[in-house]
């Protein structure tokens, strides 16, 4: 049976999430892949850090975060490393890189993933900062150092996005990408279409925990627009940047505008899109019209759906969960038994 090995950076609700899979589903992952994850660090800006070579049991774990927000009351030989020497120092094999996204600089996963791989070892995230940013110059550092990433949970959670591009489609030849990537403006579409404003739309899905206080990263398309550059440079082999973008928000739409839309049998959806044209990839991200008939226009609510335009199968639609605590937990196993598979 092969160990994998994982020191995480940040322990979140993606961290949490991860943790209880591990919790939940350890044996049989085990029995079934015939591989034994463990945790064996965490470093956590807010809730502390630890290291065991022998490694942390889960349990332990969520329930010390559920009863003080911490991880000081977590028994480990070794407590108070910051990330850099987590990552450097442990004997974990696997850096799990699950720190806060940013999007302007990519740091500081950017710079936790250079460490990490430069120290021989893979890294998977869900972080779409480093990703968006940055991904070019660390998946040349990762092959000049025999190392592989993992991305999966970047676009859409844990629905498959990338891999079913990556693996599965990439020989029917993709021609376009088309897709929701955001869950907080689809949602906000959707009760809009119902008869909300959109200031009330926005702050029902501040108070579902949909929308950040500050939702600008989400309705101002900048969300979107750093996975729409992801899909681009990882399915496309393109070389985007974020302001290779066309991007347009949500905030100008009116109540009218949906009015207007349903009377024409249409439907608003922020859409992202990636489109090969000869040589070139373009990106752009904008309120659209779609017809009710079109497959992405029934995606409703918080979910997330991507359509795949390819020569040898026309389009290809997924549809599933674009975030959550487990969703996007099952995001980092995926890429861990991807990463298994090979080895």
């Amino acid at each position: 049976m092969q160990t994998v090995r994982v020191a995480m950076i940040g322990f979140g609700n993606v961290g949490q999430g991860f943790a209880q899979i591990l919790r939940d589903q350890g044996e049989q992952l085990a029995h079934q892949y015939d591989i034994q994850i463990t945790i064996v660090a965490i470093s956590d800006i807010h809730k502390g850090s630890l290291y065991n070579a022998s490694g942390l049991d889960p349990t332990a774990l969520l329930k010390a975060v559920a009863a003080t927000s911490r991880l000081d009351s977590v028994s480990a030989p070794h407590h108070g490393w910051d990330a850099l020497r987590t990552i450097k120092d442990t004997t974990s094999d696997t850096i799990l890189e699950l720190s806060y996204t940013d999007l302007k600089t990519g740091e500081p996963a950017y710079t936790h993933m250079q460490h990490a791989i430069t120290a021989g070892k893979h890294v998977v995230t869900s972080n779409k900062g480093p990703i968006a940013l940055h991904y070019p110059e660390l998946k040349a550092l990762a092959d000049a150092n025999h190392v592989q990433i993992g991305i999966e949970g970047t676009v859409m959670s844990g629905t498959p996005a990338l891999h079913l591009g990556n693996d599965l489609l990439s020989a029917a030849g993709i021609l376009c990408i088309q897709g929701i990537i955001n869950g907080t403006t689809n949602y906000i579409l959707t009760q809009m279409e119902a008869g909300a404003s959109y200031t009330s739309a926005l702050a029902e899905a501040q108070a579902a925990g949909y929308a950040e206080a500050d939702p600008t990263g989400d309705v101002e398309g900048y969300d979107a627009a750093g996975k729409t550059v992801i899909l681009a440079n990882l399915l496309m082999g393109a070389c985007l940047t974020m302001g290779d973008v066309d991007r347009t928000g949500i905030t100008q739409l009116t109540s009218q505008d949906i009015v207007t839309a349903q009377a024409n049998g249409e439907r608003w959806k922020l859409i992202a899109k990636v489109e090969r044209s000869g040589s070139k990839v373009t990106a752009s991200v904008r309120p659209t019209r779609l017809s009710i008939s079109h497959p992405l226009a029934s995606v409703n609510g918080a979910t997330n759906a991507i359509t795949f335009s390819t020569q040898m199968l026309g389009d290809v639609t997924l549809i599933g969960p674009g975030a959550g605590r487990l969703e996007t937990g099952y995001a980092l196993l995926t890429d861990l038994l991807a990463m298994h598979r090979k080895i």
